[in-house]
């Protein structure tokens, strides 16, 4: 796969827009052996993602949070380095990771490949090839430099594009919250935002502390950037 992985970090490098980083994301799946492509992007408690994966599974994985429980993202978690799996049922595997891999199966997720890269300030960007066979990538040597490098690569483009994902979590922010987001992205300081909105600085200051709890952010800049890529303001 060190050819496969060479020639992925070509093909996004050479992609200019949206439309032809996510085509060429498919294509690349389908040279590679595999269906489908899923890259997760991990932020403290909020996570985004660009997907072809069907996309009722999309909208359970997201709702039902599944993020916390899928036994690929952990695995990620843990080693940080290239690996293949498969969701192969084993007699010792406990009952909610059983219920997930029948779950996945059904909408063709049995196995692939994903790779892990380290995002800086506590981040995970994870690209996953995924396949309907049960053991596509079993027996594949993966090269755990070439594989971080391309998705080093894939993960820079969709920052620089500012690519909008195909699904993220939930959150919930309220009214006053994205109000005062909306104004601090065009440039206006709390004070201004207090005048502007007839309100206090220390209101201004609390919609703004809890819009950034919500989104997992600790700085305000942060904040407007993610609630602008997610479409809330």
């Amino acid at each position: 796969m060190n050819q496969w992985f060479v020639h992925l970090t070509e093909q996004v490098s050479l992609a200019r827009d949206e439309a032809t980083v996510k085509t060429t994301l498919q294509r690349l799946a389908l040279e590679g052996g595999f269906n489908s492509y899923a890259y997760l992007n991990l932020q403290a408690e909020t996570q985004t993602a660009i997907s072809s994966y069907p996309e009722p599974w999309q909208e359970i994985y997201f709702r039902r949070s599944y993020v916390a429980i899928d036994p690929v993202i952990r695995s990620a978690r843990d080693q940080i380095e290239a690996f293949s799996w498969t969701n192969v049922l084993s007699p010792r595997i406990t009952k909610e990771r059983r219920a997930f891999y029948e779950e996945a199966a059904q909408f063709g997720i049995r196995s692939g490949i994903t790779v892990p890269i380290r995002t800086g300030f506590g981040g995970l960007a994870i690209l996953t090839f995924a396949s309907s066979e049960p053991n596509v990538a079993s027996n594949q040597i993966l090269n755990p430099i070439m594989a971080a490098s391309a998705v080093g690569q894939v993960h820079s483009r969709l920052e620089m594009m500012g690519v909008h994902p195909t699904h993220h979590s939930p959150i919930r922010l309220r009214a006053d919250e994205l109000t005062c987001l909306r104004w601090s992205a065009e440039g206006k300081s709390m004070r201004a935002i207090a005048t502007i909105e007839n309100t206090t600085y220390a209101n201004v200051a609390f919609f703004l502390r809890n819009a950034k709890a919500a989104l997992g952010v600790t700085t305000l800049p942060q904040a407007t950037a993610l609630a602008t890529k997610l479409g809330l303001i």
